[in-house]
């Protein structure tokens, strides 16, 4: 979906997790008397005055730090770094709904604040060099570089920030509106200053939100309409901008040489490519084969049986073609078959809990994974927000005023994904969920189950845009078919996805709710009531529940990092006894396929461990000699390597 590749081109600190949410009086903070915040505070969202924003409270750089840990300094600069993307584009304006978006614009854009890659959830100043927020987290004011400069010559100024947030919310995707429904409104109050007012207080995620915002240019935009589609490359102020293209073909970036920012702390050691291109391929399987024909340099590979077997060439044992995990410690989040609530036939819990159990993740990974994932089972996975045991005392604080609307398993049990042998044998998973589909109503008829509502069999459609995740739901069909339900899968376009996406016209889809080690606002648009009708929402389930609202509500608003979590674990653990969802799979890292012209750090940042905007091309060595370090091990065929983020085809 175009809103969240925007976001991720931007590089937005909660990747896969976005935020927006409502406020309630429960664990915010008192208003206290607005100041600069001077020292750092128990889980402030500011540690030093014009250094950086912490949800955590611990800063890891402190203030004239020269670079990133996780960056060579002396990297070289020049090369060409060749990429790829899938199918077209016919814009270079990310914003709005009309038009597809070249990849790759967040390139060319700056942010009042940069992201620490070696940190749970911290940012450091890059268009802003200093940063102020009060005790009650009611607003955030910037003071901005005098140097930042766009790529004109002219100057970032406070007009060029308002004019951005004010655009994006009025004309920019219907996601902005809600993203930054929560900010009031930003106003100039110096020469370099801006500031940003919020319409609740206690939300300590709103400033690092702020921070994220892309700035455009209200110079060059104002004269322009920004609602539409264009081919002209827009005025930006970034590392990088575009030096030729092709539309649906290719788009290619130059570095700016004299880049304004060259040189901060938070730059230092990255953006080393002369040239980043990006061909265009009618799918993966065809961008594979052409990668293996040496067409670009470099694949993230997300396809298990492809990792195991198409990499098996010449160049890989001739060490030319390398081959690297690069293991993550960013929570895995939910990729799950996503019910749609909003069909009737899914309202009931235990025909979801039914349809559940059909599904055998133990044969998937034996047969077609190499062995190479794990269930999923959190929708925090790999991180200490999933719920473990039974309910803490501090969770329980949160869950007993709803627990009479609360299944009596959650206070008593601790929830299990269903599990099987590994064969295509699990008679008592299927003997279960017949069970909970006639206690639900249903009934079985000439080997169909019936819907007693229509009278009709109870039929499922897989709403898919990648054929090749076929090979996965077939195998679920066929099990499903063994408790009397019939399904079909049903693949479509891009562009005919993305329509029956917004509109939510689907019975069932795979979706990925990503998450961060902070989570926060963004939950209210993947769980929360009011986005469950908003078209494009990430409330894909179209979940509706007082109990999710309010503790969406407690994990936003907490105090300290200790409630945060026992506030997500709360969350996590009301949305797994929901079985909102089919839980899948998933890997703690990502698989990526380089020929060997490149070199990186020797420590890659934990948590986005293949940035290659750090990486840097052998041929600009020169005479550095600087060597080229393999961060990975080539996998076994049996994926024993590792066992860890799942196929996305």
């Amino acid at each position: 979906m175009k809103p969240f590749s925007v976001l991720f081109s931007f590089c937005l600190v909660f990747v896969a997790a976005i935020p927006t949410v409502l406020a309630q009086a429960d664990g915010v903070p008192k208003a206290a008397p607005t100041k600069k915040v001077e020292t750092e505070m128990t889980f402030s969202a500011v540690s030093t005055v014009g250094h950086a924003l912490s949800l955590f409270g611990d800063i890891k750089y402190a203030p004239g730090f020269p670079h990133f840990d996780y960056v060579n300094p002396d990297a070289p600069k020049g090369g060409t770094l060749r990429l790829s993307s899938i199918g077209g584009f016919d814009s270079f304006n990310g914003f709005v709904v009309k038009g597809e978006s070249a990849v790759g614009l967040g390139l060319t854009y700056d942010t009042l604040l940069e992201s620490a890659y070696d940190e749970p959830a911290t940012e450091y100043g890059l268009i802003a060099e200093s940063v102020e927020v009060p005790d009650d987290y009611s607003w955030v004011t910037y003071t901005l570089r005098e140097e930042a400069r766009w790529h004109d010559g002219r100057p970032i100024t406070p007009e060029d920030v308002i004019f951005s947030l004010d655009i994006l919310k009025e004309k920019g995707l219907p996601f902005f509106r809600f993203y930054y429904g929560t900010i009031k409104e930003a106003k100039k109050i110096g020469p370099r200053k801006v500031k940003f007012e919020f319409s609740e207080a206690g939300n300590r995620e709103l400033p690092q939100i702020t921070g994220q915002l892309p700035i455009l240019a209200k110079h060059y935009w104002q004269d322009r309409e920004f609602d539409r589609s264009t081919l002209e490359p827009p005025l930006t102020s970034g590392p990088y901008r575009v030096a030729d293209f092709e539309a649906n073909r290719r788009v290619v970036y130059e570095r700016v040489e004299d880049y304004w920012a060259k040189d901060l702390p938070v730059k230092t050691g990255k953006n080393n490519f002369d040239v980043i291109s990006f061909d265009y391929y009618r799918d993966q399987e065809v961008a594979r084969t052409a990668f293996l024909a040496n067409e670009f340099d470099r694949i993230a590979e997300n396809s298990a049986k492809n990792w195991a077997t198409r990499y098996d060439v010449p160049a890989v044992e001739e060490g030319l073609l390398k081959l690297s995990f690069f293991k993550s410690r960013q929570p895995s989040g939910m990729q799950a078959f996503f019910f749609n609530l909003r069909r009737e036939k899914f309202q009931d819990i235990r025909v979801r809990e039914a349809i559940g159990l059909a599904f055998n993740f133990e044969w998937l990974n034996k047969y077609i994974f190499y062995d190479q994932y794990v269930r999923t089972t959190s929708y925090f996975d790999n991180s200490e927000l999933a719920a473990k045991g039974l309910p803490s005392d501090a969770e329980l604080e949160l869950l007993e005023p709803f627990r009479d609307q609360l299944p009596d398993e959650l206070f008593t049990k601790e929830f299990r994904v269903p599990q099987t042998d590994g064969t295509g044998k699990y008679r008592d998973n299927l003997v279960r969920a017949i069970e909970l589909l006639e206690e639900a109503g249903f009934f079985i008829r000439d080997g169909k189950m019936i819907d007693p509502r229509t009278d009709e069999p109870f039929f499922i459609e897989f709403l898919l845009v990648q054929p090749s995740f076929e090979r996965v739901v077939q195998p679920f069909l066929r099990d499903l078919e063994k408790i009397g339900i019939n399904g079909t899968i049903r693949v479509v376009g891009t562009a005919q996805y993305e329509r029956r996406f917004e509109s939510r016209d689907f019975d069932m889809i795979v979706f990925s709710a990503r998450q961060s080690l902070s989570p926060g606002n963004e939950q209210r648009d993947f769980w929360g009531s009011d986005a469950a009708d908003r078209p494009g929402s990430r409330n894909v389930a179209g979940i509706k529940s007082d109990v999710v609202d309010a503790l969406v509500e407690k994990v936003i608003f907490a105090p300290d990092r200790a409630a945060l979590v026992a506030a997500t674990q709360a969350l996590d653990r009301v949305l797994l006894w929901g079985h909102y969802v089919v839980p899948q799979w998933y890997l703690a890292g990502s698989r990526v396929a380089y020929w060997d012209r490149f070199g990186m750090p020797e420590e890659p940042p934990p948590y986005l461990p293949d940035d290659f905007s750090t990486w840097w091309s052998k041929e600009a060595e020169g005479q550095m000699g600087t060597s080229f370090r393999d961060v990975g091990l080539r996998p076994s065929k049996t994926g024993e390597d590792d066992k860890t983020m799942g196929d996305v085809d």
